[in-house]
């Protein structure tokens, strides 16, 4: 070979060399800066999420119900806690709504109470989880017609208050035939109503159908709507229970629940995380926060969690702050 000849080669390698160098930087060029930090001695912790966290007040609902908490306290707790967001239970507040028969008057001073409050500790507003105002997948078309209008309240104060959804269950009919055609009419209503207003109607998987993820994909399908979608929670997925409620009786049968939320986050926009029991290690008994969060992440969310702690072992506070710090050390966030 002359020299020429080697000249070529040898320029062809190098050039073959910076191809794929630069082809490799394209293709994961976080790693290689973490690759480079490593080498030169450097610690590196990759922040793993964007995620913030929020608070559901569900899990402060024994400290309201029972203790006599002031429900309008939410947002200086939840912001003493370290969380970013809130996500309000309606049920929390009817003491003093159905008293008033829910009337404008009473929805506006909710509204005004609530905002107040979280501008006062600079919280954000998110959802609404509201309950109790009739069933939106009532085989009767009446009834199912006055289950969507009762909610309009609920849209009109989310709007107010600033918030991006509320959150809605799919009860009346527990029988699967009749209840997607059900679901998809009241849920469709609702969506209308909302639209303009900028806000979502979003369902939980909470009992009966709705926690058969794909029912409940196939009604999110059906719907098609783009401010209509899923509150996925990590805990609810009972399909049967033994004396056919949706809440209270002995679960005899599970839906997946890593299967669960992975068919529900494309149309998620909210996520739930359920919490009942701690290890010594600090890991959740019952929901592998991994493996769940890394479906979560996977499926490109990156907004709020919010914290639902339903557990009797610790109190709703320790709780609340045991499930905080697991998504903090999972997420890779700064406590």
């Amino acid at each position: 070979m002359n020299r020429s000849s080697l000249a070529q080669k040898g320029i062809l390698s190098l050039f073959a060399v910076v191809l794929f160098g630069i082809f490799s930087c394209k293709q994961n060029p976080k790693k290689e800066v973490v690759d480079d930090q490593v080498a030169e001695g450097v610690m590196v912790e990759e922040t793993k999420s964007d995620i913030k966290l929020s608070l559901a007040q569900w899990s402060m609902h024994k400290m309201i119900l029972e203790e006599g908490v002031d429900p309008y306290t939410f947002a200086e707790k939840a912001k003493g806690w370290g969380f970013e967001g809130l996500e309000y239970v309606s049920g929390l507040y009817y003491k003093e709504l159905q008293a008033a028969n829910f009337s404008e008057e009473a929805m506006k001073n909710w509204v005004e109470k609530s905002k107040a409050e979280s501008e006062k500790h600079g919280m954000k507003n998110l959802l609404i989880m509201v309950d109790g105002q009739g069933d939106l997948a009532a085989t009767d078309e009446k009834e199912r017609k006055a289950a969507v209008e009762n909610h309009y309240k609920w849209v009109d104060a989310a709007a107010a208050l600033g918030c991006h959804s509320i959150r809605v269950n799919l009860n009346g009919t527990q029988d699967p035939e009749p209840w997607v055609p059900a679901s998809v009419d009241g849920l469709t209503q609702l969506a209308t109503y909302a639209k303009d207003k900028n806000i979502n109607i979003i369902v939980e998987n909470h009992g009966g159908p709705s926690s058969n993820a794909a029912l409940l994909v196939e009604v999110m399908k059906k719907v098609g709507m783009d401010n209509c979608g899923t509150l996925p929670d990590f805990g609810n997925f009972c399909i049967k229970r033994e004396a056919g409620d949706y809440y209270e009786s002995k679960c005899l049968e599970e839906y997946d629940r890593y299967k669960g939320v992975e068919e529900l986050m494309p149309y998620a926009k909210a996520v739930s995380a359920k919490s009942y029991s701690f290890d010594a290690e600090g890991n959740e008994t019952r929901v592998d926060y991994e493996k769940i969060m890394d479906i979560v992440e996977e499926a490109g969310y990156s907004g709020f969690v919010g914290v639902e702690y339903e557990g009797s072992e610790l109190s709703e506070e320790e709780g609340i702050l045991a499930t905080k710090k697991l998504l903090e050390k999972v997420l890779n966030l700064p406590e």
